[in-house]
């Protein structure tokens, strides 16, 4: 996937209400970047951290920067949540992902369940339809038991939970269903549930896995200028 470029760099003055933040730009501008991320980005949002910044020129946008990267250059981080149906979708199309291949047909935010949407729907002649839910993660502790894991969600998400429910609905229907962890970060050898921060989760995804639920982690690399899957990481669960 190749971002918009070129992205403009900075540093992190602050994040707050979510899904904002104010960055100091390296040519000594400032501006405030909308954030796409509902976590805690935890780690991620230290005032003075490096960021990088896409920018549109749509004249509808309250903010026209998006913040996208988190990091120095050599040790990017993908904050950005709408990318990773993307990346997963682009992954898969070119047989990336071993475990999901034979799938001619994907589709994006297809309803399904009780009032959601599939991230991804494979579908193929003559074989059940696979339901793939994206996660992106980019949590890492250092400092934490599991200093080189990936680890997800970094606050608790009642959402998660409840997809995981409804992919294990879809098994017991016929269908395939696979979550995929996404790791927009290259600094990580594993992956692991955080279950001290949301234990409900970790129950669910226990529980759907239990039901023939498959779940995938992937890392991915990454630059200024693109985003890809790169290699797959075991979980440990």
């Amino acid at each position: 996937m190749h971002l918009p470029t070129p992205l403009i760099s900075g540093r992190l003055v602050r994040r707050y209400k979510r899904f904002l933040a104010d960055v100091t730009l390296d040519d000594g501008g400032a501006v405030t970047a909308h954030c796409p991320n509902s976590g805690s980005m935890m780690g991620l949002s230290v005032p003075g951290l490096p960021v990088w910044l896409s920018h549109s020129a749509s004249p509808t946008r309250k903010y026209a920067h998006t913040l996208e990267l988190v990091g120095p250059a050599d040790a990017l981080v993908g904050i950005n949540t709408g990318r990773p149906n993307g990346l997963v979708a682009e992954a898969i199309a070119s047989g990336r992902i071993a475990e999901l291949e034979g799938f001619p047909t994907i589709r994006r935010e297809v309803r399904y369940g009780r009032n959601s949407r599939i991230d991804l729907l494979l579908e193929g002649d003559g074989t059940p339809p696979c339901f793939v839910e994206v996660k992106n993660v980019h949590l890492r502790r250092p400092d934490g038991p599991h200093p080189t894991a990936a680890e997800f969600p970094d606050s608790v998400t009642a959402r998660g939970a409840k997809h995981m429910r409804e992919l294990a609905d879809q098994v017991a229907e016929g269908a395939r269903a696979a979550v995929v962890f996404l790791v927009q970060r290259g600094d990580c050898d594993h992956f692991r549930v955080a279950a001290d921060i949301d234990p409900d989760y970790r129950d669910g995804l226990a529980d759907a896995m239990a039901a023939g639920v498959e779940a995938l982690c992937y890392a991915c690399r990454l630059s200024t200028e693109t985003i890809a899957v790169d290699r797959r990481l075991p979980l440990v669960l």
